[in-house]
């Protein structure tokens, strides 16, 4: 069974750092790319980061850009995300999805966590 379950969520204050994780089990993952979106009330899901499968070469969207940091360790089927310098407009349901592919499109991914919740207080 494919399953991607994240962790790290959390309330922080503007200007804070949280690190999310996600563990990835029931698939090939070091094949696949590992892409961080981001939900928040009202708004439509966003691209956040995304690592690929094999290099593990890290993209970011701009509005995270020299804030976040995606790794993996492959060891332990995990990636991470490091978010700092958060901002409230930071605050949504973080999801981690895989994909063959890096891509923006969350059409892409063909499985999903079940999302974790991050609060950033102004």
């Amino acid at each position: 069974e494919v399953q991607l379950v994240e962790s790290g969520g959390g309330l922080v204050q503007a200007g804070g750092s949280l690190r999310l994780s996600c563990v990835a089990s029931g698939f090939p993952w070091n094949d696949y790319a590992i892409g961080w979106f981001r939900q928040a009330p009202g708004k439509p899901r966003e691209g956040v980061s995304c690592i690929s499968g094999g290099d593990r070469y890290t993209h970011y969207g701009d509005s995270v850009m020299g804030r976040f940091t995606m790794s993996a360790d492959n060891a332990k089927n995990t990636v991470h995300l490091q978010m700092n310098s958060l901002k409230p407009e930071d605050t949504a349901v973080y999801y981690c999805a895989a994909s063959q592919m890096c891509t923006w499109s969350s059409n892409t991914y063909g499985a999903w966590g079940q999302g974790t919740q991050v609060t950033v207080s102004s």
